[in-house]
């Protein structure tokens, strides 16, 4: 874990980056999205498992990472209402948002558990 406490603002920028990049993709109008797309729910959850990882990457605080993740993920939805084409506020993404968080915290929970097993403080 000393590769996180030394790249700090790295993580800090890549949780940023992480971020912006949903909210692109989250608020783009309807009419430049394609007709159909497959795996939905796939992709809230893997995007925002992978921002909560990042965020606790940054702040090392798990019910912050969660909360965090959540609250952008339930502003976004509420955002794309207002973006032509968008329907927005959608409780099947919000809910595939929480769950993807969840499993962002969780691998970042297991991994931190891994470190203490695996690299004693001592080595």
């Amino acid at each position: 874990m000393e590769i996180l406490r030394r790249n700090r603002v790295a993580w800090v920028l890549l949780a940023l980056l992480a971020a912006v990049l949903i909210g692109w993709g989250s608020l783009m109008p309807g009419d430049d999205l394609p007709e159909q797309m497959p795996w939905d729910k796939a992709n809230h959850f893997i995007g925002y498992a992978a921002l909560a990882f990042l965020v606790w990457c940054a702040i090392r605080r798990y019910w912050h990472a969660w909360w965090l993740a959540c609250g952008y993920g339930v502003l976004i939805e509420l955002a794309q209402m207002l973006v032509p084409g968008r329907l927005g506020g959608d409780p099947g993404d919000i809910l595939a948002n929480a769950l993807g968080a969840g499993a962002g915290v969780m691998l970042a929970l297991a991994l931190a558990s891994m470190r203490k097993v695996f690299l004693p403080r001592n080595s």
